[in-house]
């Protein structure tokens, strides 16, 4: 009967799309209908193609700049990510479309950009990673986080920070252009090898080497680069406005820092965890039975939560607005944990 309930909350879902006036104070739910991948990706380095699978696109939360707003017919998506105000998704076909603030150009997709495998949001600005292992970017260069180093190639994985970008190569090294401020693009080169994934913050950025390890530099004042002692077997990685959080290969998840002036703590009896993802001041888990859990402070935001979204493949959270990928697994969206709180209104 759960299963039933689920699928047909699921369908209805998918073909809703309740969307709100593009400011402040808009309460948005807002979701479109994808089919499922056919495409087979392969990226830069990897031995065999991927093949992501398409889902619909849900989003809540602040519709400040009409980044909750999803594009009417929007299909095919398998991959998103949110900056400070905008959201992006990557389709199957290897396009982007972003929609959200657009005063800087961070929504202006380049024409003709195609062959697109990863997509990275920051403060203002979004990163592209191409099937060739090219990288493109656009939108607020201030700080020169869109001037992509003349001759990167041969790039794996992108991230995007507040005002920096990462790329990590497929050698296992890692290169950071933008602003340097507080030491976000200093890679520590003599210590850093055999890199598998990486992260950007608002001001630092994390590393998760081969053995497990995690490396983290750039601001410290809060203590997020402070790497726990003795963490080890760690599989996945996120870095917030000033918080980290580490997902070990158990399912458990560590945190340290801090998040917009409290102390970073993980839900207790958070488990079975499959990803993570963090923004200045929320943090989110999705587990492997398809629920999610996001967590964190917002002096702004309501903490109403979500329930009854089924099936989460990967969620991305920006400044004030929350977007997930759904599935066809019938679970419910969030269960409650202590200390759990899930956006989906602004006031």
């Amino acid at each position: 009967m759960k299963n039933l309930a689920c699928k047909l909350l699921l369908a209805a879902v998918v073909t809703l799309l309740c969307l709100g006036q593009s400011h402040a104070s808009s309460l948005v739910l807002a979701a479109v209908a994808a089919p499922r991948a056919t495409l087979e990706i392969t990226r830069p380095g990897a031995t065999q193609p991927e093949v992501p699978i398409a889902a619909p696109v849900v989003v809540w939360g602040r519709n400040s700049y009409g980044a909750a707003s999803v594009p009417a017919g929007l299909s095919g998506v398998v991959a998103i990510a949110a900056g400070y105000e905008h959201t992006v998704a990557l389709t199957q076909e290897g396009s982007v479309v972003a929609w959200g603030r657009n005063y800087e150009g961070q929504t202006s997709v380049p024409a003709g950009l195609s062959g697109v495998v990863a997509i990275a949001a920051g403060w203002y600005h979004t990163v592209a990673l191409k099937q060739d292992g090219s990288v493109v970017a656009w939108g607020q260069n201030n700080s020169g986080q869109t001037s992509v180093p003349a001759g990167l190639s041969g790039v794996v994985a992108i991230a995007a920070g507040g005002a920096h970008s990462v790329a990590l190569k497929q050698d296992g090294s890692v290169v950071a252009w933008g602003s340097n401020y507080s030491g976000q693009i200093r890679v520590p080169v003599s210590s850093l090898s055999g890199v598998v994934a990486i992260s950007a913050g608002s001001a630092h950025t994390v590393a998760l080497k081969q053995d497990g390890s995690v490396v983290a530099w750039g601001s410290n004042y809060f203590g997020q680069t402070s790497v726990p002692a003795g963490l080890s077997g760690v599989v996945a990685i996120a870095a917030g406005g000033s918080h980290s959080l580490a997902l070990k290969q158990d399912g458990n998840v560590v945190e340290w820092g801090d998040v917009w002036y409290g102390p970073a703590s993980v839900p207790a009896g958070l488990s079975g965890v499959v990803s993570v993802a963090a923004s200045d001041s929320r943090l989110t888990a999705v587990k492997h039975d398809g629920s999610a859990v996001v967590w964190g402070t917002y002096a702004y935001t309501q903490t109403t939560e979500f329930a009854g979204l089924c099936g989460v493949e990967t969620i991305a959270v920006g400044d004030g607005h929350t977007v997930a990928l759904v599935g066809q697994r019938p679970l419910d969206f969030g269960a409650v944990n202590a200390g759990q709180t899930t956006e989906r209104s602004f006031s």
